[in-house]
């Protein structure tokens, strides 16, 4: 299982703000931070309108938000070095090809694609001829679309190996209609690849609930202040969220073992103490026939199993019985 951490835009623009994201994610025992980088002129044009989620902020546009929100490209070395400092894996989503080339220069072991990149043809070629790990999230689109990206990828030079699907739903927060878990399902049936669950619902349940569907990748949004500005503050996880995240996905995910039905760990003793064997129902003399009159089955589990009953009733006894002595040939 890998858990991402995703900082994004949450520390506003602000170096020191992204350090203690890096710090809390860590403590968190995350595997992964993710920050987005994006030069705004090359993601959207002037005057290009606000999503949803995106309009509680004093933007006029997107151009205008991202130019608020997003850090110049330098300081994503600084950072990935601060986070391998504090011992937890450096991710960056790019949203557009030139921070996308500067990110797997700064030697990122893994990519992610975010939702709204899943048909940007040029930038999935590029993702593709890097051939590292390569992270998609799935938000907003049509398992056709998704299709055609994956199929993209790997024309591109992109190993299948190499190829995670995360399912998601573009809306933060999203509303538990919205989620579509089966989804996972489906893309599980559909794609020969590992699947994970990009999460933007308010807790945690959904995430639980898609570990248990399979998925093995996931991401969730932090802050330090859900009232801080900016778009993605009111939708994230705090700082005691996030760590109560780690800590439940972690432990579902421990009870799932390997899948073998047999007792496990303090299972095995109890079941000496607990199932059933033979014994004398009354006294018994030597050479007495068992029937139901005198055999009964009672715990420990110290003698003949009570399974093996049929075969015990009409046999000879051996030697003398006391009552509640456990019945032997």
């Amino acid at each position: 299982m890998f858990i991402i951490a995703e900082a994004g835009v949450n520390h506003n623009a602000d170096i020191s703000i992204a350090e203690k994201l890096i710090i809390e994610a860590a403590n968190a025992g995350a595997d992964a931070i993710k920050f987005q980088a994006a030069i705004p002129s090359l993601v959207c044009i002037k005057n290009s309108p606000l999503a949803e989620y995106q309009k509680n902020n004093n933007s006029e546009d997107q151009l205008k938000l991202l130019s608020e929100l997003h850090l110049p490209l330098e300081k994503y070395k600084y950072l990935r070095d601060f986070s391998l400092e504090k011992g937890i894996e450096f991710m960056c989503s790019a949203f557009d090809c030139e921070s996308l080339d500067y990110i797997n220069n700064l030697g990122v072991r893994v990519h992610k694609i975010a939702s709204g990149e899943i048909t940007h043809y040029p930038f999935l070629q590029k993702v593709a001829s890097y051939n590292k790990p390569t992270i998609v999230s799935t938000g907003m689109a049509t398992l056709n679309e998704v299709e055609n990206c994956y199929n993209l990828l790997l024309r591109n030079g992109l190993d299948s190996s190499n190829i995670i699907l995360m399912h998601c739903t573009t809306n933060y927060p999203t509303d538990f209609e919205d989620v579509n878990l089966l989804a996972i399902r489906t893309m599980s049936k559909k794609f020969n690849c590992p699947i994970g669950y990009s999460d933007h619902t308010i807790g945690n349940e959904i995430s639980i609930a898609a570990l248990a569907l399979g998925c093995s990748y996931f991401e969730k949004h932090f802050t330090l202040d859900k009232n801080m500005e900016g778009p993605d503050h009111k939708a994230s996880l705090s700082i005691d969220e996030l760590n109560d995240y780690v800590k439940k996905l972690r432990k579902v995910f421990l009870s799932f073992g390997d899948g073998i039905k047999k007792p496990f760990g303090k299972e095995i003793n109890n079941k000496l103490i607990v199932r059933r064997s033979i014994f004398a129902k009354k006294e018994i003399k030597k050479g007495d026939i068992f029937n139901e009159d005198n055999l009964i089955c009672k715990r420990p589990s110290i003698g003949i199993d009570s399974m093996k009953w049929n075969s015990i009733i009409g046999q000879k006894a051996v030697k003398d019985f006391n009552l509640d002595e456990p019945i032997s040939l």
